[in-house]
């Protein structure tokens, strides 16, 4: 008998695999590729990227980045880097503190899928889980502040600081340009708000003593910003002050700590017009400064300009109470040029996690909480004045102590160094303490032996607490409840915790169930491995601004990541500071500005935007003082060269720049953008190109080399970063060598610049580096490159099946698109009244999230499916829409109804499925199961199709009993 030749024995370099975890990133394997560039009509996925991206711009060499590794070995890498962090016991405040993450809430939502790999809910119906969430959120936050509204959450405390400035001079009747900064601000919130200022012409004064002060509110204001407790933990009576400053009607702005307030009288009790700070103390690690959830409140009046997001409170079409998105027309992708923020990026997942923090302790264990910072605070004050140190800057505290140490400062704060506690310096002359949650018994007994001095004794904790001190003025005691609402008062044992986040999350679509194919909002695999290091000690409890020393593991993370970066666009610098996509754009235009002025021509100050970029651009441009002049699109949609020949000729002399998106807003690499970038620069002008669309261009192209001269990333979208229901994010800024020098500086940390801070912390969301640092070790310049390529043949493929059913709207001379495709549904509404959002709708009977809806084109979808779907995903989006197409004809040749028919129905709730009559055109067979697949895995929406007008009409943004909905 014969017997076959036995296998080559493979050899140990391919035994070992050090690019295993490409094939686990990307969806298709070789068999599929192949079957795909069949449909296609191309040779090899080669001859497909050769025939899409320009010839012109294609990389002339590959990225110089490290060989890919194993997730084990990434993981080991990454480790060693973490270590050379030194985790000292930081009782430096300053806005971070210490905190206990509740193992129910770690485990089932930072750590879960279900919740961090979530979209922006855009899509209410799928989305009602993470809305509840963020309502409870908004609730907490009205609460504690006493503010009638509240918003879904800001990037931190700087930045809402920053953004209440603008609300405020646009709300108020004061004509002034000038705002007044109370001295005793975190240091980092008046920088950012002198950054954020400065472009718009705003009049930053600060008041160093009582005496500026009020001098300061007795002139000319807008806005007068107070922080309660102080920087320096001072508690004061402010009611006086406010009316002074209403007086000039002007807006008092109050940033506070929601820990304190549920001791303290809130600002809404004493007119406070707008609140802001920051909900970390809820349960999110320090992470050397992000990400956390910041939040913003104010007065009824503001609700209509607040900035970022507001979920509210609508009815579905059975009537039912819904959640959705409310008041959408503020956001930068309608206003444009005309809007006054241009945040898009939120910190959702955080803010999920601090609202289960107050769900999952309640009013009463958060009291319990604050009650027991306070009293250590004065115990240890007792102490302190005991060994000779008595609390000279002020008598009063919450958390923190200001010590008057003189010439002994640096000394003392050595000492604490070298016992492992990290103390804060400030004006020179004093150390702030300020405890927190994790503050223990020991904790304030290692603090006294640092100020002792030799031989001295220490004080007893016992003797120091007889007559339950406190440190907390008695006219300023909280009086008036907060979080009444049962969410606060029902879960408190863990297994109800579990089952509510459970409950929640059920009613949600992330991408743990299916794929998101959204056009301009990459959602890819984001890898347990690369999730698994956010939650490291060493990386998750470093205090923001600890001594340089103590980062080192940060600062080398920080510096290899740019390095990778800098490969993989292109540019010559980078920082990491912006926290959003959006604040990468801020700080991009901030640098050419920057850039002009110092070559004396601050008188450029018009950009260019096409008409089909991102809501974000003009937004941005706005910000930064920039007039906005849009240049016209082709047919094709590729930018009007024309036309922007006479715009750069028109306004050569005070040409700023332009901004784009490459490949454009529509799909497309245009040929001509090497072309677009010289005629920009012959006229003075600098490129921003926008990194929206970076999931198209790593490793085959690069901006940095084809003219760009500024570009924001997305790490949320591009670098795996995951999208947590709306952020966290980061959103670095990227430039040539001549702007290196413009890129922002953070004072507060030592690192002055020509452009100062734009985010609270140094490092901006530094929690959330290792996941990107992860993908990139893991993937090496082979795997990018391959994401790249795999990620334009998904789309190609996509829009080729569906080509008969729905057209792609715009695409090459070669019929290709670029990494998402725009179908075209325009004629369905004359032909059955039909619409972009009834397929939509109808997407989620078959379990799927919508693709992004009427943007850049009205009544159209485009998808982007991404490098990590596999094949019988995508057939099985594919299968949907062509079934969906099927339903549409059997409307447009009179067998089903235009108002009544599967696609004006959806979704379709189990509920509404399982009532006793059914009297609708089509079966019930039909509206749940139009695929057989459906019938092993069906994802049912808990709601029917919201009522965003009655949403908008009848705005509750708050948790309130439901018959208040339904009256």
């Amino acid at each position: 008998m014969l017997m076959s030749p036995p296998a080559p024995v493979a050899s140990l370099e391919a035994l070992e695999n050090p690019g295993e975890f490409i094939p686990r990133h990307i969806g298709i394997d070789a068999a599929d590729e192949a079957l795909m560039l069949s449909v296609i009509g191309e040779a090899s996925r080669a001859a497909l990227i050769n025939s899409i991206v320009p010839r012109a711009i294609a990389r002339a060499k590959p990225m110089d980045l490290p060989a890919p590794v194993t997730e084990a070995a990434a993981l080991a890498e990454l480790k060693v880097i973490a270590g050379k962090n030194q985790v000292l016991k930081s009782f430096i405040g300053q806005g971070y503190y210490g905190t206990h993450t509740p193992g129910v809430i770690l485990r089932n939502i930072l750590e879960n899928p279900a919740w961090y790999t979530a979209y922006t809910p855009y899509q209410a119906e799928i989305s009602q889980g993470r809305m509840e969430a963020l309502v409870n959120f908004q609730t907490m936050v009205c609460d504690l502040t006493g503010m009638p509204i509240a918003n879904a959450s800001m990037l931190d405390e700087a930045t809402a600081a920053a953004e209440a400035m603008t609300l405020a001079r646009r709300s108020v009747k004061s004509k002034s340009q000038r705002i007044v900064l109370a001295g005793d601000l975190h240091p980092q919130t008046i920088e950012v708000i002198q950054t954020r200022a400065a472009p718009i012409g705003i009049e930053v004064l600060i008041a160093n003593s009582q005496q500026e002060w009020e001098a300061a509110l007795a002139g000319d204001l807008f806005a007068a910003v107070i922080q309660y407790p102080a920087s320096s933990g001072w508690i004061a009576d402010w009611k006086a002050d406010v009316e002074a400053i209403h007086a000039k009607q002007a807006a008092a702005i109050v940033a506070t700590d929601l820990l304190a307030l549920t001791l303290l009288t809130p600002p809404g009790e004493w007119g406070a017009d707008i609140v802001v700070g920051n909900s970390q103390r809820f349960g999110m690690p320090m992470g050397a400064g992000g990400p956390h959830a910041a939040f913003m409140a104010c007065r009824d009046e503001f609700k209509r300009s607040l900035p970022g997001r507001l979920v509210g409170v609508s009815v579905d079409v059975h009537g039912k109470p819904a959640y959705r998105l409310a008041l959408q027309t503020r956001e930068q992708h309608i206003r444009r040029e005309k809007a006054t923020s241009n945040i898009c990026t939120a910190q959702v997942l955080p803010a999920v996690i601090a609202s289960m923090y107050a769900v999952y302790h309640g009013p009463e264990g958060l009291k319990r909480i604050a009650q027991r910072v306070a009293r250590y605070t004065a115990i240890l004050s007792r102490g302190l004045a005991q060994l000779g140190y008595a609390a000279t800057h002020h008598d009063t505290a919450f958390d923190t102590l200001s010590l008057h140490t003189k010439e002994a400062t640096n000394s003392i704060a050595a000492r604490a160094v070298s016992k492992g506690v990290n103390l804060r310096k400030a004006w020179d002359e004093y150390l702030c303490i300020s405890l927190d949650e994790t503050t223990t018994r020991a904790d304030v007994e290692l603090i006294w032996s640092i100020f002792a001095k030799d031989g001295q004794p220490l004080p007893s904790i016992a003797a120091m607490d007889e007559g339950r001190p406190s440190l907390i003025p008695e006219s300023q005691l909280r009086t008036s409840p907060y979080l009444t609402h049962p969410v606060f008062n029902t879960h408190h044992s863990e297994t109800a915790m579990l089952r509510y986040i459970r409950s929640l999350s059920d009613k949600d679509l992330a991408l743990d169930r299916s794929m998101i194919p959204l056009g301009s909002c990459t959602m890819k695999l984001n890898a347990t491995s690369e999730m698994i290091p956010i939650t490291w000690p060493e990386f998750a409890n470093m205090h923001p601004f600890a001594p340089a020393s103590q980062l080192q593991g940060y600062a080398e993370l920080d510096q290899q990541l740019r390095d990778w970066l800098c490969q993989a666009t292109g540019y010559a610098g980078i920082s990491l500071q912006p926290n959003a996509g959006s604040q990468g754009e801020y700080a991009g235009l901030l640098a050419i500005k920057a850039f002009h002025e110092s070559r004396g021509e601050a008188h450029r100050n018009i950009c260019l935007i096409p008409s089909s970029a991102h809501g974000t651009n003009p937004a941005s441009a706005q910000m930064v003082g920039l007039q906005v002049v849009v240049t016209h699109c082709d047919e094709q949609g590729n930018v009007d060269m024309d036309d922007l020949r006479a715009k750069c000729e028109q306004h050569s002399a005070n040409l700023s720049c332009i901004m784009i998106t490459y490949p454009s807003t529509h799909g497309v690499f245009e040929t001509q953008v090497k072309e677009l970038c010289e005629l920009v620069h012959s006229h003075g002008g600098r490129v921003y190109v926008d990194g929206a669309n970076m999931n198209a261009l790593v490793g085959v192209a690069a901006p940095g080399e084809f003219g760009g001269d500024v570009s924001h990333l997305n790490l949320h979208k591009t670098f795996c970063i995951p999208h947590g229901g709306g952020g966290p994010g980061v959103g670095p800024v990227c430039v040539v060598e001549d702007l290196v020098p413009f890129l922002p500086g953070h004072a507060t940390a030592g690192d002055a610049r020509k452009v100062g801070a734009i985010s609270a912390a140094p490092l901006g969301n530094a929690a959330v580096l290792p996941i990107s640092w992860m993908y990139i070790r893991m993937m090496g310049e082979s795997g990018l490159k391959a994401a790249t390529e795999t990620a334009i043949l998904s789309a190609n493929y996509i829009s080729t099946r569906l080509r008969d059913h729905f057209p792609t709207l715009y695409a090459s001379a070669n019929g290709h698109v670029a990494h998402e495709c725009i179908l075209d549904l325009r004629s369905l509404k004359e032909s059955s009244g039909v619409m972009a959002e009834d397929v939509a709708k109808r997407l989620i009977d078959y379990g799927f999230h919508a693709p992004t809806l009427s943007f850049p084109v009205p009544n159209t979808l485009m998808v982007e499916p991404t490098e990590s779907e596999s094949l019988f995903e995508l057939e099985r989006f594919i299968d949907a829409m062509i079934a969906i197409r099927e339903e549409i004809r059997q409307i447009e040749d009179g067998r089903l109804p235009q108002d009544d028919n599967p696609l004006k129905n959806a979704p379709h709730t189990a509920e509404a499925l399982l009532s006793g009559e059914w009297s609708r055109p089509y079966s019930r067979e039909l509206a749940a199961y139009p695929v057989p697949a459906l019938r092993r895995n069906k994802y049912w929406s808990p709601i029917g199709r919201v009522d965003n007008v009655y949403g908008d009409r009848n705005l509750f943004c708050s948790c309130v009993p439901v018959e208040d909905y339904e009256s």
